[in-house]
């Protein structure tokens, strides 16, 4: 196991935040750009901000979809990070390259409300033996992520574990 620092999966959710969001991710970690509801223009603004911060944080920058000057991508053609939410999609994004594999939903998330999670035992077994950095996503913490490390996870991902604390709200165990 090589453990990583976290990753922060950007989206709308975090509003005014973003950057405070992206400036609390340790150097070593990363941040995956989605923002899929964002209008081009902005949404370019915000990618560029964020980059900003990350090259200066020694931050990974991954982004979903086109976005002239990004060099990181998630999924896709010769990917840095990909989504792996079964053994499947894991072995084929590190057939394409991927070097960080976020398997999700480990446990059930406010991103996908009602659906089913993995679990604990079923994500490791998704991303075990892989040559990939395995990255547990969906609901996880640091709490969490130091109580499933040893089943093989390199790191964890999220969103509302980097938002402000009065932008959290629970999520049905």
């Amino acid at each position: 196991m090589r453990v990583v620092n976290p990753w922060l999966m950007t989206d709308e959710r975090l509003g005014p935040a973003l950057l405070d969001a992206v400036r609390r991710v340790p150097p070593g970690g990363g941040v995956v750009f989605r923002h899929y509801a964002t209008p081009e223009r902005e949404r370019r603004r915000l990618f560029l901000a964020v980059r900003r911060i990350a090259r200066a944080r020694r931050l990974h920058v991954t982004v979903v979809g086109a976005m002239p000057g990004a060099t990181g991508r998630h999924n896709g053609p010769r990917p840095l990070t990909a989504a792996a939410h079964d053994r499947r999609e894991a072995m084929r994004a590190v057939h394409l390259g991927a070097q960080f594999l976020f398997v999700s939903p480990v446990f059930p998330t406010r991103s996908h409300p009602g659906a089913p999670a993995l679990g604990v035992m079923a994500a490791a077994r998704i991303a075990r033996g892989l040559d990939g950095r395995a990255i547990a996503l969906g609901g996880m913490d640091a709490r969490r992520f130091r109580r499933i490390a040893r089943l093989g996870f390199d790191g964890w991902a999220a969103i509302d574990a980097f938002a402000p604390r009065q932008k959290r709200k629970a999520v049905p165990r």
